[in-house]
């Protein structure tokens, strides 16, 4: 057979058998005295078997593992680790499906697209102007990009998102744009804004939490001189309190 009668035989193209040769997965054939390749059944065995695996996903490199193993011992143990691929992307296309049904659901905003516990975290809190409260909003989309296991911690804090009380906080933050640090205003609402995180957000918290991302520097940077005192005593109490938790 010649290279276009294999390729049709087994259901590639030539073009693809001429790859394999290239790349030493298909081993070469004879060639006749006027330089034709000259294949056998062999060669239509090889083949076809590269195609089946090919077709079931493995990589050409897995292929030649596979290939170089007489016994089959090799092509179990790949089928398997292509099983638990597959498994997972099975998963992450389902997670996939329930965030895009989650945005149909509901109308679409300029941050969109956002996790589904985010969105409903957003939805819950109450209407306002303040700047505080749209700077908490970027913060919690960057969140919400950046850190994995951050859906736990916006599930949880749909409690507080829930009490009006908290359009008052965001109020007294925003009072504090042009002070100094040592107002004695920051002391008072760091205390109460830490007081008032419960124990399910710290619990919530991924291990080494958002500052190993270095989201909590970019954190404190985004707010003016008061405003970061306060953010960064609020976070200074809860780290204390997490590190009580793990002891």
């Amino acid at each position: 057979m010649r290279i276009g009668e294999i390729a049709a035989l087994v259901g590639v193209t030539s073009r693809a058998v001429r790859h394999y040769h290239h790349i030493g997965l298909l081993p070469e054939p004879l060639r006749r005295a006027n330089g034709y390749r000259v294949y056998g059944i062999r060669d239509a065995v090889v083949l076809a078997r590269i195609r089946r695996l090919t077709e079931l996903g493995l990589a050409l490199d897995e292929v030649r593992d596979v290939l170089a193993d007489d016994s089959g011992r090799e092509l179990a143990e790949v089928l398997r680790e292509l099983d638990a691929d597959l498994a997972r992307q099975e998963h992450e296309l389902r997670r996939r499906r329930e965030v895009l049904a989650g945005l149909l659901e509901g109308p679409l905003t300029p941050d969109a697209p956002l996790s589904p516990a985010l969105a409903e975290l957003l939805r819950a809190a109450p209407a306002t102007a303040s700047p505080s409260a749209a700077k908490d909003r970027e913060h919690l989309i960057l969140l919400d990009s950046t850190v994995v296991g951050s859906d736990a911690v916006f599930t949880a804090l749909r409690h507080i998102a829930e009490d009006p009380a908290v359009l008052s906080v965001y109020g007294r933050l925003d009072e504090l744009d042009g002070a100094a640090t040592d107002d004695p205003r920051v002391a008072a609402l760091a205390d109460e804004l830490a007081a008032a995180v419960p124990d399910a957000v710290l619990a919530a918290i991924p291990d080494g939490g958002p500052v190993a991302t270095g989201f909590g520097e970019a954190l404190l940077a985004d707010y003016p001189p008061a405003q970061a005192e306060v953010v960064r005593r609020v976070m200074a109490r809860l780290a204390v309190r997490m590190r009580e938790r793990a002891s």
